[in-house]
């Protein structure tokens, strides 16, 4: 199967004068269309991982692909472009903007990307909503939901360019078990409907029992890779 993520030989150390280092040679890759949950305590490492991943964060060596593509030796502007169209992310704080309604922010990063929305998108946009159970608030003020309503629309708005991979930090961070479930669900969708290839970092272990793959980090080194 093809791979949409591929570490080799990470290595990733903060500071100059007083170096600490936070990952330790991880070679790491993930096959397109799998469902991934990366585990391990606070400080672990987990989060670094995700963000060079993401090309959020750079490793101090190593390489890193995403979709076939090198990052690490990308500059900001084609790292930028590539993150906007191959990748989504979801994070434990959803990040609206209070001022936009619902749909207004699931379009913005199309948007940032294209500027005008053409009707497509915005029926799109419609459908995503419409995925995750938000037609009825589609037009409400991100204030003006629910905790767990402004996290499908931050799912949604992850979707709206159509990403190869979404990576999600803490996703059900904030929610109740009830309204966790439902999420997960929801993003479980996605990847059956949409091939979409996930990377979930998760301290609830009764979602990470239900993903493909579990890889623990501890101590910035890979402490157990379960395939299911």
């Amino acid at each position: 199967m093809d791979k949409a993520i591929t570490l080799k030989n990470i290595n990733k150390v903060y500071g100059n004068k007083i170096k600490t280092q936070v990952l330790f040679d991880i070679d790491l890759s993930f096959e397109a269309n799998s469902f991934n949950a990366i585990i391990g305590e606070s400080g672990s490492g987990k989060s670094t991982l995700l963000n060079i991943i993401g090309t959020l964060d750079q490793p101090t060596s190593g390489e890193v692909y995403i979709d076939g593509f090198r990052t690490d030796t990308l500059n900001k502007v084609a790292l930028a472009k590539l993150r906007n169209q191959t990748m989504g992310f979801i994070f434990q704080f959803h990040y609206l903007l209070p001022e936009f309604t619902a749909k207004e922010n699931v379009l913005l990063p199309y948007q940032i990307a294209h500027y005008k929305v053409p009707k497509d998108i915005e029926a799109w946009a419609d459908q995503l909503l419409d995925l995750v159970g938000l037609s009825k608030v589609a037009n409400n003020l991100a204030n003006d939901m629910s905790g767990g309503q402004q996290q499908r629309t931050a799912i949604a708005r992850s979707l709206i360019n159509r990403p190869k991979i979404i990576l999600a930090d803490e996703p059900t961070g904030n929610l109740d078990s009830d309204t966790t479930e439902t999420v997960y669900q929801i993003l479980r969708e996605i990847n059956a409907k949409y091939q979409t290839t996930f990377v979930v970092i998760t301290h609830d272990q009764r979602i990470a029992e239900k993903t493909d793959r579990i890889i623990e980090v501890k101590d910035g080194r890979i402490h157990l890779d379960l395939r299911r």
